[in-house]
């Protein structure tokens, strides 16, 4: 096979930026491919080359196959690399770079194929005497046929698109009245994420966790376990937190699922990086899936084995027989990953959108972040709402606990909402620290509550201050004695400068007035802060003294937006104008989007009667569908969209008047 010189990455962000970060080592050129919203992406930035898909949409640009084989031809590219997500796992992507002569970096198109259908992996496996869990594929039934074999199984049961994986096209159904209506969203998720509607029905398990072995094949015969993953934190499917080793498996366990996993990566000839997925309840396992691509978790296998499982995939698909460090691995103390995402837990999740204005990783010894934004990148309703991976590695899982939960409170990452607080909360929990982890965490776990800012109220008062006094830094011509008078000063010293903040749902008001001697007087509420001493004051930094405890304060303004970084956390505040408007007030009964997107399915027509939690409009954004539910039992007044709309966040999109 010939030497890989110059790779393309059919891919974006942190993934691809990863991928030319090995290529960089090894002395292999880099191209990118991009969409026109990331034209200026920093992932494109960096390649050696880089090639416009054109579009926006995943459907205009980086799933179109022969757009990618001509970026490949125009730049010279003899190979190509997946990453994960979009072509990844798309056999006739893999077949059609192998006939273009090109080198794939990934496994056969036989491998892809057969793991690609969950269904036909599924009975694969139960031949080669994998446990798997029961299942009935529904394609073609009648809605009858569909809801005698969830009886068949029993409910709960889970709807699974065959193709793809990523938690999209999955829904869990515990009612038989909501049966036919997730298989319907399950399928229009999976033709709109994988073009590939099949779906099938699958038992559920309300408490496993989610354990699976990372496997490696090579050209030579050779393929090895690199050992567990627990991924069992998840919120919709997805997961946010992996680490190895998984604290509820010992020895014997790990010999006997990695002996699995190689049978079930054996069955296929396997060669290259792959994922075995298993449920574990019980002390016994089941068969989930195979992902025949790198996995997004890779970095904790990296952390604890020292290995590049990038390189080791170029080096397979070059002809090369795995090293022998690969083929005799061992493990070296534990490693956890958090995912930042994009998105507001407190809200069930919902991606969120914007444009960050600061992003700064702490760098620490043992830590690892894989990004794809900076700062000024644009939160996109097209893409997956990822924004980082942090991994921290330690000597024991506790000390990685620590290292991580502490690196994502220094983590600074303004303009956006984000799950980082839900993260470093579940982290310190005694559940997650005694390895008491499975996939209904988050169910035992209120989200809202996890995701509640640590700062106490009053540090969040004190930060209020800061945010006051850095917004006048530049009118002060000194803060020792002022020879000047920031704006909105009363003339009368004695009086106090007055500013409002809404800090998530609650307000708070701060008031101070200088002494012009470094010296000021300070109220957060109405109560006294007693004598302040301010040792800085600019406007991205703020030193406040108070009772002898002084206090450090970074900040960065956007518009309205105050970002605090003080001792305990970060704090984001939104100033009051001083002559707020009001807008008008909505009909009762109407249905916002909760943020911008597509109208894919509308279920309703004026004049209909719905019950309260009837679905009324699908929104499809960030490669997710969102049902709009009725607020209240009533009949539907307005339907204001139609499908195939684009829709702008708290646009009203239906009203049902109560009824």
């Amino acid at each position: 096979m010939p030497i890989v010189t110059n790779l393309l990455v059919a891919n974006r962000g942190e993934i691809a930026r990863r991928v030319f970060r090995t290529c960089r080592s090894m002395g292999i050129g880099t191209v990118g491919v991009f969409s026109e919203p990331d034209r200026q992406a920093p992932f494109v930035l960096e390649a050696d080359q880089a090639v416009a898909l054109g579009g926006a949409a995943p459907a205009e640009s980086y799933l179109r196959v022969e757009a990618v084989l001509q970026a490949a031809r125009v730049s010279g590219a003899d190979a190509i690399h997946p990453g994960y997500g979009f072509l990844a796992e798309n056999a006739d992507f893999a077949r059609e770079v192998i006939d273009a002569g090109l080198t794939w970096i990934g496994p056969s198109v036989a491998a892809i194929e057969t793991m690609g259908s969950k269904l036909a992996s599924k009975r694969l496996m139960h031949e080669a005497g994998v446990p798997t869990l029961p299942s009935i594929d529904i394609t073609g039934m009648s809605e009858d046929e569909v809801a005698d074999s969830a009886r068949r199984i029993g409910f709960p049961v889970l709807v699974k698109a065959s193709a793809g994986g990523g938690g999209k096209g999955m829904r869990v159904v515990d009612r038989e009245d909501r049966l036919i209506e997730a298989a319907a969203g399950a399928r229009r998720e999976a033709a709109s994420a994988f073009g590939d509607d099949t779906v099938f029905i699958e038992a559920y398990l309300s408490q496993p966790r989610h354990v699976e072995i990372q496997v490696f094949g090579d050209t030579h015969g050779h393929i090895v376990s690199l050992f567990e993953r627990e991924c069992s934190i998840q919120r919709r499917h997805q997961k946010i937190i992996e680490e190895s080793p998984s604290p509820a498996v010992d020895e014997g366990l790990r010999q006997r699922m990695g002996d699995a996993a190689v049978a079930a990566a054996r069955a296929v000839d396997y060669v290259g990086a792959g994922t075995v997925e298993f449920l574990l309840s019980g002390g016994e396992f089941s068969f989930l899936e195979m992902n025949t691509r790198l996995q997004v978790e890779h970095p904790v296998t990296e952390a604890v084995t020292g290995l590049d499982l990038v390189r080791l995939q170029i080096l397979v698909a070059e002809g090369k027989a795995l090293p022998p460090e690969a083929l005799a691995p061992s493990m070296s103390g534990h490693a956890i990953e958090a995912r930042l995402y994009a998105e507001d837990p407190a809200n069930g999740f919902l991606p969120v959108t914007g444009t960050l204005h600061q992003v700064r990783f702490p760098a620490h010894p043992g830590l690892r972040v894989d990004s794809g934004v900076e700062d000024g990148s644009v939160i996109s309703v097209d893409y997956d709402p990822m924004l980082a991976k942090v991994v921290a590695w330690g000597r024991s899982r506790e000390e990685a606990a620590r290292r991580l939960s502490a690196a994502l409170r220094r983590t600074r990452l303004h303009g956006s909402t984000t799950n980082r607080e839900l993260l470093a909360r579940i982290l310190t929990t005694d559940e997650f620290l005694a390895g008491r982890t499975d996939t209904a965490f988050l169910d035992r776990h209120d989200p809202a509550m996890l995701s509640a800012p640590l700062v106490p109220p009053v540090e969040r008062g004190r930060a209020a201050l800061a945010a006051a006094l850095a917004a006048q830094a530049e009118r002060v011509a000194g803060w020792k004695v002022l020879t000047t008078v920031p704006s909105g000063f009363r003339n009368n010293p004695a009086h106090f400068q007055t500013t409002r903040f809404t800090v998530g749902a609650e307000e708070v008001e701060v008031d101070y007035r200088f002494d012009g001697r470094g010296r000021l007087s300070g109220r957060v509420d109405g109560e006294s802060q007693a004598q302040v001493i301010l040792h800085q004051c600019t406007p991205a930094r703020v030193g406040l003294e108070v009772d002898g405890h002084l206090m450090w304060f970074d900040i960065e303004r956007a518009g309205p937006f105050h970002h605090v970084d003080g001792p305990s956390g970060p704090v984001t505040l939104l100033e009051h104008p001083r002559f707020p408007h009001s807008a008008p007030d909505e009909a009762p009964g109407s249905l916002q989007a909760p943020m911008p997107g597509r109208i894919v399915r509308i279920e309703v027509s004026v004049g209909d009667r719905v019950a309260e939690g009837a679905a009324i409009v699908v929104l499809e954004a960030m490669k997710m569908e969102h049902t709009l539910r009725a607020p209240v039992a009533g009949v539907v007044a307005e339907v204001k969209t139609a499908v195939g709309d684009q829709v702008d966040a708290d646009q009203v999109l239906a009203v049902v008047e109560e009824g």
